[in-house]
Formats: structure tokens, sequence, C-alpha cells
């Protein structure tokens, strides 16, 4: 998902840092996510049916299967493998995604629901996004919700687009 292998790796802003979630459960973190919007990177311009998943390894680090069709419903199946780092273990909710070793992009746990049914992954950088959900569709006020606490963060909302989904 996070696919920002080079671009925007490192560097600075001059925004404050993006707000995370308090807390995540990372047991419970783990499973499928449908990507519901996002501000796509170069390779999900043209995703469909896109979906992140999470499993925790026993030495702590998270492997991740990012999945979609290219061009259409019935596009090629496109897999890639990063690896996530937790890299604040109190909070669980900023972690780097490994691409190429060494380098691990930014991605932060900026919302997510009491019941794990939502979830928003953001950059510092403000470049990239990801809303997701434990089911292909969303509730159009739970998206928009969403897109509202983004906005909020400094987000673009002009840039968040819909993922088609279709299963």
């Amino acid at each position: 998902m996070s696919l920002t292998i080079l671009s925007g790796c490192a560097g600075k802003t001059n925004r404050p840092p993006i707000a995370t979630v308090d807390y995540v459960d990372l047991p419970r973190f783990m499973g499928d996510w449908y990507v519901i919007g996002n501000i796509p990177t170069a390779l999900e311009k043209q995703a469909y049916n896109a979906v992140e998943r999470y499993e925790l390894d026993q030495d702590g680090t998270i492997r991740t299967t990012f999945s979609f069709r290219a061009g259409g419903f019935d596009g090629k199946q496109k897999h890639y493998h990063p690896r996530g780092f937790v890299l604040d273990a109190t909070s669980n909710a900023v972690w780097g995604m490994q691409f190429i070793w060494p380098i691990k992009a930014d991605y932060r746990v900026v919302y997510l629901d009491e019941q794990y049914r939502y979830t928003a992954i953001g950059r510092d950088r403000r470049d990239y996004l990801w809303i997701m959900a434990r089911t292909p569709d969303m509730p159009e006020d739970a998206y928009q919700a969403i897109v509202e606490h983004l906005t909020e963060q400094g987000y673009d909302r002009s840039l968040i687009r819909k993922v088609p989904q279709r299963w």
C-alpha cells in the first residue's frame, strides 16, 4: 500500500507531525483491510479491489501483503510484500514500512474506530493516504467523517479518491 519506495521517505515538512491514534492493539489490527479511499502512490492510481493484509510475526514485525487488480476488475492481479516495523511501542501507531532495505517509509495510524472496523493510514508529509475497512464497502457517513478528520489533520480533500471495490 504505502508504495513510497524512495519518493518522500525522508525530508522535513513545515507542518506539525500528524496526530496518530493513542493506541493500536496490534493483534486486533491484523487481518484484511479493504482500501476504500486513498491519495494513491504512482503504482496505485489504477488499482481496483485493493486489499492490505497484516500478519504479526513472532519477532514483532508485520508481514504485509498489498494486492489489487491493475486497471480494472479484470486486470492483472498485483502483489507487494513490504514489512512493517513498529517504531513507537507505546502507541503502536507509528510504523516504518520497508519495501527496499534499508529504507522505512513513514506509516502512521491516524484514525481507528473503537470496533476496529475502519482505519486511516497517513504520513507526516500528507502526500499519501489510505482509508480502509474490514469489508469492501463502508457507509458513506462513516467515510465522510473520516475524510473530515483527515482534512482537519491537513490533508487536501480534493486529492482523496475512492478505490473501486467489487467482490
